[in-house]
């Protein structure tokens, strides 16, 4: 299971006015910043993991925190196991105390040690991976923009089944 989905009740509603928690200075890469952020997740002690796409790294910020800390990445842009290449999304993978991460530019999905890991293991290679999920079931879920479909995977697979899309880009039912 991850810690990607939240249960809702039909009744909830939402304060108008945001507040920022994350990155309260204009873009960079100092610790304090986020450049191009794209997908993040939420624990259960309400840290938030940002896929830090520019700054190539994943950034835990806890509550309250005036600056985040590198816990995936951050060794400059490349493909080397501890760097990441354009984030885009993060998930928590509960059963493995690990954070799986779409690293897009190096079309891999990586699974990273939530405790200091220094390198992630690429468990998916050779997709465009632009968002994740994980059911209560623990398969995951990846959206491939490049192929215009969604796979699920079973920790251990590479191949996936296709449970979306797959026929080219469009506006069918089934595209």
């Amino acid at each position: 299971p991850s810690l990607r989905s939240s249960n809702l009740s039909t009744n909830t509603k939402w304060i108008q006015n945001g507040v920022t928690v994350a990155g309260r200075n204009e873009r960079g890469s100092g610790l304090h910043q986020l450049s191009n952020t794209w997908g993040l997740c939420v624990d259960y002690d309400q840290t938030i993991y940002i896929a830090d796409s520019s700054n190539y790294r994943l950034v835990e910020w806890k509550c309250g925190a005036t600056a985040g800390q590198v816990v995936a990445g951050g060794n400059k842009h490349g493909n080397h196991p501890d760097q990441l290449s354009y984030p885009a999304d993060v998930i928590i993978d509960i059963e493995r105390d690990s954070f799986i991460i779409s690293d897009y530019d190096n079309k891999r999905v990586v699974r990273w040690p939530r405790h200091n890991g220094k390198n992630g293991e690429t468990i998916i290679s050779n997709v465009g991976c632009w968002g994740l999920a994980m059911d209560n079931d623990g398969f995951f879920y990846i959206v491939d923009s490049n192929k215009q479909e969604v796979r699920r995977y079973r920790m251990g697979e590479s191949q996936g089944t296709l449970v979306a899309g797959g026929n080219g880009q469009g506006n069918r039912l089934d595209q």
